[in-house]
């Protein structure tokens, strides 16, 4: 008989806090190999994946897709894989002393008859598998899938980025109008469409931000602009050193780096608002907004900044950004956050407000794409137009928190530093 093992959600991953069983990725006689994934569940915060304890079949399922799971519960059962010696011996000794059928054997019998050969797995997508091919834009109908029964892996997703099969084309419907240029009469029709539910994280995040931006902080934003030069100049010196160390040197570090400086000069922003007192924190824990395609949005955060020099703080950016996209966030690499940054301008933006206030925190930097801009500089006296890299960096603060004079002594710290950096 082999020895049943516990599926359980570990406390040391929720830290006490509660999540819903989204999916299971397996069915009842499963055979899977140790950390597979096997359960998918969602916090207020991330989604994360429970992976086999070890290799066996899953014998039994007590969590319900839907339900509402506290930690260290038991979400399910698997049986371990007997060795090779006990399990030759299990499958020749199929009857007993009276010669009637082992009773073992035949359960074993029935459920490997009950599970279909061609049964596929293709529909059970993992969140890391998702955000990859929400990143990518990715048809996960193009994508042959290694996993057991067909499923796609993200190892899959990687192999096909790095070598994409051709898309097909269509073949060109011949027009059927007698000119290019005759025109059809379109009629009014009923709207089609399709409901596609929200996530418990969207569902959290719509929450989050309304009670925010309405019930909790009323929001005000400065703006400033800022000459990205020397920061570029830095960089295109220092990113080769920084990889062959093997981190990468975004403009997100410095950025990191310049906020610890201002918020050391301003620390009202590095608070938190209490109706009788204003709570301002010695470490400066930054929280970097990170996109996951359509599953929403996640704040890793990068732990005392202010102790940090670039190096460490890439390093630690690094770390934390890539446990957000690969799906490995735990609800503790987003705790303590004082403050937070927004860099909206990877993807375009030239300019957003207000960026809605991470709670219980009081202020968040937003930054702008870098553009060439035409502006007037003085040179040898002389007002002169000159292209520079520029951007737009906001800070929207809470009203009840701070006021315009400490807002703009942050935004100009943080603009010093920058436009000043390796002077």
């Amino acid at each position: 008989m082999s020895k049943l093992i516990d599926i359980i959600l570990p406390a040391d991953q929720l830290e006490g806090t509660s999540a819903t069983l989204s999916k299971w990725l397996v069915a009842i006689g499963a055979m899977v190999k140790e950390g597979d994934p096997i359960i998918e569940l969602e916090t207020d915060k991330v989604s994360m994946e429970i992976c086999a304890p070890s290799d066996g079949a899953i014998s039994e399922i007590i969590a319900a897709e839907g339900e509402e799971v506290q930690v260290d519960t038991v979400l399910g059962r698997m049986g371990e894989v007997q060795d090779s010696a006990s399990s030759t011996a299990n499958t020749t000794n199929t009857s007993n002393i009276n010669g009637e059928p082992n009773a073992s054997a035949t359960s074993e019998q029935a459920v490997a008859q009950d599970e279909p050969e061609d049964d596929s797995a293709r529909h059970l997508v993992g969140p890391a598998v998702r955000r990859l091919l929400a990143e990518h834009s990715l048809d996960i109908n193009l994508i042959d899938g290694t996993g057991r029964r067909g499923r796609v892996t993200r190892d899959d997703v990687r192999g096909y980025i790095a070598n994409p099969k051709p898309r097909q084309q269509a073949a060109p419907i011949a027009s059927t109008s007698p000119s290019p240029y005759a025109s059809v009469e379109r009629i009014a029709r009923p709207l089609a469409g399709k409901m596609v539910p929200h996530t418990k994280m969207r569902k959290i995040i719509a929450n989050h931000m309304v009670d925010s931006l309405m019930n909790t902080s009323p929001h005000v934003t400065s703006v400033f602009e800022m000459n990205m030069t020397n920061i570029i100049e830095h960089r295109r010196w220092h990113k080769k050193e920084f990889a062959e160390l093997g981190v990468k040197l975004t403009f997100t570090t410095y950025f990191l780096a310049a906020m610890a400086k201002a918020a050391q000069l301003v620390p009202q922003t590095n608070a938190r608002f209490h109706d009788d007192a204003l709570e301002m924190f010695d470490d400066i824990n930054i929280g970097v907004g990170t996109a996951l395609g359509d599953s929403g949005l996640v704040v890793p955060v990068v732990q005392q900044v202010q102790e940090m020099n670039l190096f460490e703080i890439a390093k630690s950016l690094n770390a934390q950004t890539e446990k957000a996209r690969n799906g490995k966030l735990k609800p503790s690499d987003m705790k303590n956050g004082t403050i937070t940054i927004s860099n909206h301008g990877v993807s375009g933006s030239l300019f957003a407000a207000p960026i809605i206030i991470n709670q219980p925190e009081v202020a968040i930097l937003g930054i702008g794409k870098l553009d060439k801009r035409v502006v007037v500089r003085e040179v040898a006296g002389v007002d002169t137009m000159v292209i520079k890299p520029m951007c737009y960096v906001s800070l929207s603060i809470d009203h009840r928190a701070l006021d315009a004079h400490q807002t703009n002594m942050f935004l100009a710290e943080f603009v010093r530093v920058i436009e000043a950096w390796g002077e």
